[in-house]
């Protein structure tokens, strides 16, 4: 048996536990490969690392291969976007049910090259949804494409994530983060300070926003080295989906084909992290095999 055989089996097992039904699309005939197969192996490439369609149906199984087109395959996924978010958050739920401290942070995602960004038509299907330029002040380089704004927890589990246009500031995801956190501390770094938005995320949700201080800030306010430590624990999750999961390699070419990419990306991280803690492991080690 394949690893990719393997870890399709293992993770479909995992989504039965979460979700007893099996398709989860209005389809007037019921596919050969039902949606829950699907999404399985789908995280199951993703998980091995195999981000390309067309290299994951050369190394397919033949029992898979007569169950699904490459074409319909990459249809069904980006329909099902939906259902491997809710995944994940099921999935979330089960590695960590109340953690009072989180971790925000922002990454870049290029779409391309900055020198062909003016004549690039990847993800421009909407004027609403195409990228744009950004700036990256933690690694110092203008990019063309979109941000990844992402809360974790304090072990290393994303609760919440988004996608954006690159020039949006970090700042205006915390609308976002006030909808859906509240009775907590959030941990984030200079782009978050703002005593408007401290106060405004403290009032209405007890959310208190703890960033550290500006060099020439007055009055500022302590920042622990227990939260700095706690703070470098989603800049580590960011480099092992660069790393191990290739999220910065982007082969789509619309909008939708773009984030349920980043999406399939974040639940095969997270689905690892489950698989860990139900061995017994740590959570982080991402780098095994799944059996």
């Amino acid at each position: 048996m394949s690893n990719l055989l393997r870890s399709y089996t293992k993770i479909f097992d995992l989504l039965h536990e979460l979700e007893p039904e099996n398709n989860f699309l209005n389809q007037v005939r019921l596919p050969r490969l039902n949606d829950k197969q699907l999404i399985a192996l789908n995280l199951a490439a993703e998980a091995l690392g195999i981000d390309s369609e067309r290299y994951l149906f050369k190394r397919l199984p033949e029992e898979l291969k007569l169950m699904i087109e490459r074409s319909v395959y990459n249809r069904r996924r980006r329909a099902l976007a939906f259902k491997i978010e809710d995944f994940r958050q099921k999935i979330s739920h089960q590695i960590t049910h109340s953690n009072k401290h989180h971790v925000i942070d922002s990454m870049p995602i290029e779409i391309c090259k900055y020198a062909r960004a003016n004549r690039s038509k990847i993800c421009r299907d909407s004027v609403e949804q195409s990228p744009n330029h950004g700036y990256c002040a933690a690694q110092k380089m203008h990019y063309f494409g979109y941000k990844l704004h992402a809360v974790c927890t304090a072990n290393g589990v994303f609760k919440a994530f988004d996608i954006t246009k690159a020039s949006v500031h970090d700042i205006n995801y915390l609308q976002d983060v006030k909808a859906q956190f509240s009775n907590c501390v959030l941990i984030g770094d200079r782009g978050y300070l703002s005593r408007q938005y401290q106060q405004d995320l403290f009032d209405s949700n007890s959310i208190s926003l703890e960033t550290p201080p500006r060099k020439n800030q007055v009055d500022p306010k302590p920042f622990s080295h227990q939260f700095s430590k706690t703070r470098k624990r989603i800049e580590t999750l960011f480099s092992q989906l660069c790393d191990q999961f290739m999220i910065r390699r982007n082969y789509a070419k619309s909008f939708k084909g773009f984030s349920v990419r980043i999406i399939s990306k974040i639940t095969a991280l997270t689905v690892i992290q489950w698989i860990n803690k139900r061995n017994g492991n740590n959570i982080n080690n991402l780098k095994i095999v799944i059996s």
